[in-house]
């Protein structure tokens, strides 16, 4: 998942409710396909940001030495602009790239 790329609104935005529910006609149904998605993010996200930081890590027993790190900071910062995982996964949702199916409607058709 590239985040540099995604055009997911930074602040939060009003979305209109039948846009959102327009692929399963069912409100809480598609809230929780993009509430699993934004879930899925949140961990590559935090995956992605930790295996970063790791590199910045410092391995000492004394507590009296804290070194900045300009290049962690930015890091962070990087991060910390993103949009956040609900963001991104509402607006993969509206373009449709979040695939999905209901269990139930697919076992009643055998």
């Amino acid at each position: 998942m590239d985040l540099k790329k995604s055009n997911a609104p930074v602040n939060t935005t009003t979305i209109d409710k039948n846009r959102i529910d327009q692929p399963t006609d069912n409100i809480y149904e598609a809230i929780s396909i993009i509430s699993k998605r934004a879930t899925q993010i949140n961990t590559d996200i935090k995956k992605e940001l930790l295996e970063k930081l790791d590199e910045f890590a410092t391995y000492n027993d004394s507590l009296e030495e804290i070194f900045e790190n300009k290049e962690q900071i930015e890091v962070s910062k990087f991060y910390e602009r993103l949009p956040k995982p609900h963001a991104l996964a509402v607006q993969e949702w509206l373009e449709g790239k979040i695939y999905h199916r209901n269990t139930k409607a697919d076992s009643g058709s055998l």
